[in-house]
């Protein structure tokens, strides 16, 4: 199923929480959704939910408007909330059974087995809720979200208190799942987006401010910028080098290494040439360096 999320805004009394806010994930997208602490994340995936309305835009799923009192469309969506709330004196089983109900499926019991299989809750699935821990908790909100199968799954930090055993555990099945599912997963893990997700969408202060695979942010398109690591057969004038159109800011690693930096969407590599042939240099090296998400992340938000 495809989201279509068209100009949404969001409001909280005067202050604007989302504004209008753009861009669509299809069937089989695994879209990685980060912002900083308050940029509207949360906000935006209630309101894809249904549980929350906007203020202004519009949200379809497979054509179909989502709205709070649409409760039909939400069978198609699973929704793992940030806080992952749970009814701690429920055992395991007999909550999950309760959430089938919910969804009035057949088979609640065998739906019920497939889910604790599947998210590995086996060894903890006649426990109270209460008795779990964080990360035990989390495959059980995991399990509520699947339990239907949804079309749509939204994640707001699902792998929150895992250790790093759950986490690769919990990255693989949503990974496994997303292929014939629409995903859209919130994390303030880096590591996590490069490892699971196709495409990254970025939010600050209630505004898109890039959109593309995790190859054209690393890169520098959206954050307009390119870094170029240059090696030289011997040392180069400097102060000539440094006074090349476009370089903002240049590092030396050693005599003859460089990283330059340009500070707009310049490609820096044509000028760098043509000033090692001018000044009778050879070039050893001149490759563009990939920035790490984080940093771009940073760049973008800050």
């Amino acid at each position: 199923m495809t989201i279509k999320i068209a100009r949404v805004s969001k409001f909280y009394e005067s202050q604007k929480a989302l504004d209008q806010v753009s861009f669509e994930i299809g069937t089989g997208e695994l879209v990685g959704f980060l912002g900083p602490n308050g940029a509207g994340k949360t906000t935006l995936m209630k309101i894809i939910t249904g549980y929350l309305a906007s203020d202004g835009g519009t949200i379809t799923i497979n054509g179909e408007t989502v709205e709070t009192k649409n409760v039909s469309i939400r069978s198609h969506i699973g929704y793992l909330p940030e806080n992952n709330p749970l009814y701690t004196d429920l055992y395991v089983r007999e909550y999950l059974e309760m959430v089938a109900g919910f969804y009035k499926l057949q088979n609640k019991r065998e739906k019920v087995l497939k889910m604790v299989e599947l998210t590995g809750l086996k060894t903890e699935q006649h426990k109270k809720i209460g008795a779990l821990s964080k990360g035990f908790r989390q495959r059980v909100g995991l399990a509520q979200a699947l339990i239907h199968d949804p079309a749509v799954l939204i994640l707001d930090e699902p792998t929150t208190g895992l250790d790093p055993n759950q986490l690769e555990e919990i990255r693989q099945l949503i990974k496994t799942i997303s292929t014939d599912k629409t995903v859209m997963i919130s994390t303030h893990i880096m590591q996590e987006v490069e490892a699971i997700c196709s495409r990254v969408v970025i939010i600050n202060k209630g505004l898109i401010v890039a959109d593309g695979s995790i190859e054209q942010l690393k890169t520098g398109r959206f954050t307009q910028k390119q870094t170029v690591m240059i090696e030289f057969d011997k040392t180069p004038d400097l102060d000539a080098l440094c006074k090349i159109s476009g370089i903002e800011k240049i590092e030396q690693l050693s005599p003859n290494t460089f990283l330059a930096e340009s500070g707009r969407s310049t490609d820096l590599r044509p000028s760098i040439f043509k000033f090692a042939v001018d000044n009778h240099l050879v070039l050893l090296t001149l490759k563009e360096q990939q920035q790490s998400l984080e940093n771009v992340f940073q760049d973008l938000t800050r």
